[in-house]
């Protein structure tokens, strides 16, 4: 190859030279490249760098931070009495608090914290359950004050991430029943308000008075617990649970009245509706009271010689009537005794014609 230059040099001239050197120069690359040389070395072009492409992230969406629902409370007494619209309660008588919470959020509890004048009496820590359409929330609790006083009922939610915090309260009265003629008061219109409820006749004058007692004595003599009248802790329990009810017999005589001598009480009924209760005096042994149907065929307002007292006589000599006295026993001549006080009221009631049912 250095001859084959040397021979060419001489020929072309230095200028011829310089420029085989250069191509032998590059030879010996492209021949240990390719393997053998078959004519002029190809230059490989540089190779073209392409930018790299720049890809733009994906956009991530930003959330807003969800506030917490707010919520509504509200709170119910089912079973506590009202005195002039004031819920009223006694000592060791359960009583429940309801809560309903709008809207319902799922997991969320409540605290709940009775007192009795500012002296805590229950703690408890209640879950929210849902409504069937889950449009709210609903927790209940129970509870008994030990006293008399203020019961006040509080109730909070913790603020949470999914609902706002809340707080709400309800109050009640523990009432004394330590009561007797003359006593006035909140628990002494309870009591009349009760033995209206069940049908007794009682004028609700708020005192404990002569015709409270002969109320609670009729309330007596329909449970069978004889005759009394004086309220003690089972009466009161089982006036406030509503329990005793007269039992109708004759639905079908209309406006009618049933004198059921085995209680020694007259019921005035409209069909199978209870209007009032009375307590009676029926015929003493020797003078008996005359049983079977009958109808008023006279009456006689105001007194009558033998101090018969606003009469509806039903058969004979036989009538209702107010007395005095009416005590709680049968001692009549065969009458149905009322006391004075009750007979106005029964006289108002009844009508020509309405029927007299009396039985054991």
């Amino acid at each position: 190859m250095v001859y084959f230059l040397f021979m060419f040099g001489r020929r072309a001239g230095l200028r011829g030279i310089a420029a085989a050197v250069a191509v032998g120069v590059a030879a010996p690359g492209a021949a240990s490249a390719a393997g053998t040389t078959t004519g002029p070395a190809t230059t490989t072009a540089p190779a073209t760098t392409t930018p790299a492409t720049t890809t733009t992230p994906a956009t991530t969406p930003v959330t807003k931070p969800v506030a917490p629902a707010a919520a509504k409370v509200t709170l119910y007494l089912p079973d506590a009495f009202f005195v002039h619209r004031q819920p009223v309660t006694v000592p060791r008588r359960l009583f429940h608090v309801v809560g309903i919470v709008r809207p319902y959020v799922a997991g969320q509890w409540v605290h709940v914290r009775a007192f009795l004048e500012g002296r805590r009496i229950k703690t408890d820590l209640l879950r929210l359950k849902p409504s069937r359409n889950h449009a709210y929330g609903r927790f209940r609790e129970t509870i008994a004050s030990p006293g008399t006083g203020a019961v006040v009922v509080s109730v909070v939610h913790g603020a949470t991430a999914q609902q706002a915090g809340f707080s709400a309260h309800r109050s009640l009265a523990s009432l004394n029943e330590s009561v007797g003629f003359g006593s006035t008061g909140r628990f002494v219109e309870l009591i009349q308000q009760r033995l209206a409820a069940l049908h007794f006749y009682i004028p609700q004058t708020g005192v404990y008075d002569q015709g409270t007692g002969l109320a609670i004595d009729a309330y007596h003599r329909l449970l069978r617990s004889g005759t009394s009248q004086t309220l003690d802790g089972r009466t009161t329990s089982f006036l406030l649970d509503g329990f005793g009810a007269f039992k109708v017999r004759f639905p079908h005589h209309g406006r009618h009245a049933e004198g059921n001598l085995s209680l020694q009480v007259l019921a005035l009924v409209d069909g199978s509706r209870v209007n009032l209760i009375y307590p009676i005096s029926s015929g003493k042994p020797s003078t008996p009271t005359i049983l079977g149907d009958f109808q008023v065929y006279s009456r006689v307002p105001g007194y009558l010689p033998d101090g018969m007292y606003y009469s509806d006589f039903f058969i004979r000599g036989y009538a209702i009537h107010g007395y005095d006295p009416a005590p709680d026993y049968p001692a009549s001549h065969g009458c149905m005794r009322l006391p004075i006080v009750d007979a106005t009221s029964a006289f108002g009631w009844l009508a020509l014609g309405d029927w007299v049912d009396v039985y054991y």
